[in-house]
Formats: structure tokens, sequence, C-alpha cells
């Protein structure tokens, strides 16, 4: 039973260290239940070379008893070996398909984990009260109540089927024997099929409740959660995760300011800086956003579609890169070419304005 001071959800970390140790998530049910209703589904498909087969076989064995003088035990036997084999290389491809099945699914569930921690010998499993625990604990009492759910599904679909089974077996004396054997290989395909339904959807229900008590049992207590930050602030993989993360924030947060530049000073592709100036208020134009290469083209991206005024000055360009900073104006040496190309831009505003006027 998870301890009722786990109240946090687990960190990837903790998950990560979870899974070193081999307990994950995964659910037994949901590989049975999907296996069982494939191998149905498949004897199905291979039924009538099945029947066949096995007809031309029992046929060809009959007229061999025919045919000979006398039956000797020896020969009984070999002709039962001989049909039994035949009928397990029939049906081998089917079960090879459901073990196929099984492993992949669970291969899905715990992405094809192989882990040795639960390989080692434990001292505490050999723990006879240790052992009365797991007898008695939640976990025991939910796996039965899951076995008896199921016996009851297979004895509920089983008892109804064969009630209606009973009145069609009274036609089976007026039919042949080939289409007796179909009859009753058709009914227990219904009887697995209705089994293999409702195992499935049980089955489902089991993997909704498995994620749910794994998640619970991996909780972390506020305590835990201290301990962890205070092991990962050093580890370097940790910052350069953080660092990235923030990069790409503050890469967002300079793309949305875009859209409110007076312009766009561009090189033509290596470097593009977003320049805002709002007169009375700025004392010299405010660097919204600059980037190099994709950034760069990005921040132009964004500009062409706000219909930012861009101008190509590569050497430009290229210094308020190096030399100005996002949200501080630009230095002093770069007023003089911006100054002229803000007094353009305005211009082209005014004549436009004028015009539409």
């Amino acid at each position: 039973m998870a301890d009722s001071s786990k109240t946090e959800r687990a960190t990837e970390k903790k998950r990560r260290d979870e899974r070193k140790k081999g307990n994950i998530f995964h659910s037994r049910d949901v590989v049975n239940a999907f296996g069982f209703a494939l191998m149905v589904f498949a004897l199905r498909l291979a039924a009538p070379l099945i029947l066949s087969y096995s007809k031309n076989m029992m046929t060809s064995r009959l007229l061999m008893l025919r045919g000979a003088d006398s039956l000797s035990v020896t020969s009984a036997g070999n002709i039962i070996k001989d049909l039994f084999i035949s009928f397990l290389l029939l049906v081998a491809p089917v079960g090879l398909l459901a073990a196929a099945c099984a492993v992949i699914l669970t291969g899905v569930q715990t992405r094809f984990l192989f882990s040795m921690a639960k390989l080692k010998p434990q001292l505490a499993r050999l723990n006879p009260a240790n052992g009365f625990k797991r007898l008695f604990s939640l976990r025991s009492a939910v796996e039965l109540l899951k076995a008896l759910i199921k016996v009851t599904i297979i004895g509920s679909v089983v008892y109804s089927n064969l009630k209606e089974l009973l009145t069609d077996v009274a036609k089976t004396p007026t039919m042949a024997l080939t289409d007796v054997i179909g009859f009753l290989a058709r009914s227990v395909y219904d009887i697995a099929m209705g089994i293999a339904i409702y195992i499935a959807l049980f089955a489902i229900a089991d993997y909704l409740y498995q994620w749910w008590e794994y998640e619970r049992e991996i909780r972390m207590t506020k305590q835990e959660l201290k301990e962890e930050l205070k092991q990962t602030e050093g580890d370097p993989q940790i910052k350069a995760r953080v660092r990235d993360v923030q990069r790409k924030m503050a890469a967002m947060r300079m793309m949305r300011r875009v859209p409110d530049a007076d312009v766009v000073i561009r090189n033509p592709t290596h470097y593009a800086v977003a320049l805002k100036y709002t007169p009375g208020e700025d004392d010299a134009p405010i660097v919204v956003a600059k980037g190099q290469d994709y950034t760069a083209l990005k921040i132009i991206e964004v500009a062409k579609k706000h219909d930012i005024h861009i101008t190509e000055n590569k050497p430009l360009a290229r210094g308020l890169y190096e030399g100005a900073e996002i949200g501080m104006p630009i230095p002093e040496e770069f007023y003089k070419p911006v100054a002229d190309i803000l007094a353009y831009i305005y211009r082209l505003r005014k004549s436009k304005n004028s015009r539409t006027g």
C-alpha cells in the first residue's frame, strides 16, 4: 500500500530510477487477452485448412487400417502419434503468432526493457513475514478479485452458448460427419470469441487500474522532492536541459515582440535585428529581437507576415547583432545609420497616408 505522505507526482528522474530497478508499468491481462483473441481469430482463418487436412489424414489412416490384416498396439500407437504430430504442426504457427503478439505487447508497454535488477536474489523475499504481508496485501486481494471476475466471465459465456448449443445438438444425428465437425468448430469459435471480447474489455479496465496503481506507488513525499532538487542542482546534464528550455522560452518571447518592430535590418540571411522606436518615449531605438541563421530567417518571416519594413544592410545588421542587446537601446555608434533608415520609413508611411487620405 502506498504511503499516505506520498502526495506528489513522480518526477522524470524518479521514473528513470524506477525503470532502472525494473519497476515499470504494464498489464499482464492486456497481453493475455489480446494474445488469446489473436489466437482465436487465427484459428478461425486456418480452420478450413486444419479440418481439410485432418479429414484427409483420418481417411488415409482408416484406409490403412482397412487394408491391414490385423491391428497391433504398435501400429495403432503409430497412427495416433502421426495424427497428433500433424495436428501440432498445423496449430504450431498459431501458437507462435500468439507468442509473438505477447512479446510485442509486453515490449510496447515496457519499451522493451530488460532489467537484471528483478533477477538479483533478495533476502527480504525469503523472509516469511514479508511473504505473509504479500499474501494478505491489497494487491493480492485485487488479483484474487480479478481472477474471480475472469472465471465468472468465462463461465457466463460458456453457459449462455451451451444452452443454445444443446438445442442444436439434437439435429446432429441426421447430419453428415463433416457437417457435424463444422458445426462443432463454429460453436467452439463462437464461445472462444465471446470469451475473447469480454476478456479484452476486462483487460482495458485492468490496464487503467494498473496505470493508476503504478502512479500511486511511485509517488513522492515533499521531502523526497526537496532532496532530489538538491541532488540535481549540480548535475551538468540537468543544468544543460534547463538552459536549453530557458533559451527556447526566451526565443518564443522574442518572436512575439517582432510584430511591434518598426524595421528589421538583415544581412541578408545570416543576421537579422528588429528595432522599435517611439518618439518622445525612447531615447534611442530599442532592439526587440535579434538572431543568426535560422533565428534570423524566422524573424524575417514574422516581419513579412506583419508587413514590417525590412532593410538589407550587411555591415549594420552584423554590427547591431554583435553590439546591441535585446530590450536595450542601440549603441551610439549606430544612431546615424539607423536614424537614416527610420527617417526613410517615416517618409514612406507619410507618403502612403497622404495617398490614401
